[in-house]
């Protein structure tokens, strides 16, 4: 029985550190996930305005005739 006891610690020993784990992981892949968003929309920001200066210089362009 009580060797029954010590496996069961063991066990729930294990379990806790896997959780522990599992909370430091999720932390790391929640800081990548927010450095990934704002690198995104410094990306779309960067389009933004590349279109927009793109779409300026078409614009002073002659057309065809």
């Amino acid at each position: 029985m009580n060797s029954e006891f010590e496996a069961l610690e063991a066990r729930i020993d294990q379990v806790i550190a896997l959780v522990h784990q599992l909370r430091a992981e999720n932390e790391v892949l929640k800081n990548q996930m927010a450095a990934a968003e704002v690198e995104r929309l410094h990306l779309r920001a960067t389009i933004k305005t590349a279109r927009e200066r793109i779409e300026g210089l078409v614009d002073t362009m002659p057309e065809d005739e």
